[in-house]
């Protein structure tokens, strides 16, 4: 799985169901939106995406779109451990509106997601196989109750030479994250899609530059990141051997 995500979806009601209605969004009133829910930072606008490949945009770049009824804000900065923690302003503009918070890293297994009804926090839930469940606040989803349930048990294939051990949860975070996003946002990153589901790659997003005057600098940050994964190890890759083992190749 190679899912990510840091998205925020503002609508009047049922998000699949508005952003199915969606046409071109209004340039202006995407800008007015960023200058609301970034307010005091730097914003330029750059090369835009769309909702399938813009929900995890670099660092320092944002995908966006507002229409009447539905926004949607894909940000890095919002995949935060605890989603009841998301900055006050960002749930405040959510007055009389319900916003959903989804957020996934593959690298990890790591899924939060929350939704808020006109800013009161209904549902909250941040989970690791490292770290556990992080937060768990309100009742659950529907479409959690099969995994809570025993019913979508984490399917792990072992690395080599490694025994075979119980996951540390008991489904995967990936799985319910494309749950979470189907129920919550209407399509899925990554699985089967189903009739019902959005076309995202139709939904165009504005790009934006942001930066924070008083936060890190995203090019130096980058370049940290840069470097440290220059001191990495090389990648080791293996293949599905004919008995189901994992077999390591010599090259990439």
């Amino acid at each position: 799985m190679g899912a990510k995500t840091g998205l925020l979806v503002y609508a009047d009601g049922n998000a699949p169901g508005l952003l199915r209605q969606v046409n071109a969004a209004d340039l202006d009133r995407t800008v007015a939106m960023m200058r609301r829910l970034y307010p005091g930072w730097e914003i330029e606008q750059s090369e835009g995406s769309n909702l399938c490949d813009g929900v995890y945009p670099p660092n320092g770049t944002v995908y966006a779109a507002s229409w009447p009824g539905v926004e949607v804000i894909g940000d890095q900065g919002v995949m935060i451990d605890a989603p009841s923690q998301l900055p006050e302003h960002l749930v405040a503009a959510s007055a009389g509106r319900r916003l959903v918070l989804h957020a996934m890293h593959s690298v990890v297994d790591w899924l939060a997601f929350a939704v808020w009804e006109d800013g009161r926090l209904v549902r909250s839930l941040s989970l690791s196989p490292d770290s556990g469940i992080i937060e768990n606040i309100g009742e659950p989803l529907p479409f959690e109750l099969p995994y809570w349930a025993g019913d979508r048990p984490a399917d792990i294939v072992p690395w080599p030479g490694e025994e075979e051990e119980p996951y540390a949860l008991p489904f995967h975070p990936l799985d319910m994250g494309e749950d979470a996003l189907r129920a919550l946002c209407g399509f899925i990153q990554e699985g089967r899609p189903e009739p019902d589901d959005l076309d995202a790659d139709a939904i165009e997003l504005y790009g934006f530059h942001v930066r924070d005057p008083h936060g890190p600098d995203p090019a130096a940050r980058e370049a940290e990141l840069r470097g440290v994964m220059a001191d990495m190890d090389p990648p080791r890759i293996y293949t599905l051997g004919a008995d189901g083992s994992l077999i390591e190749r010599d090259g990439l």
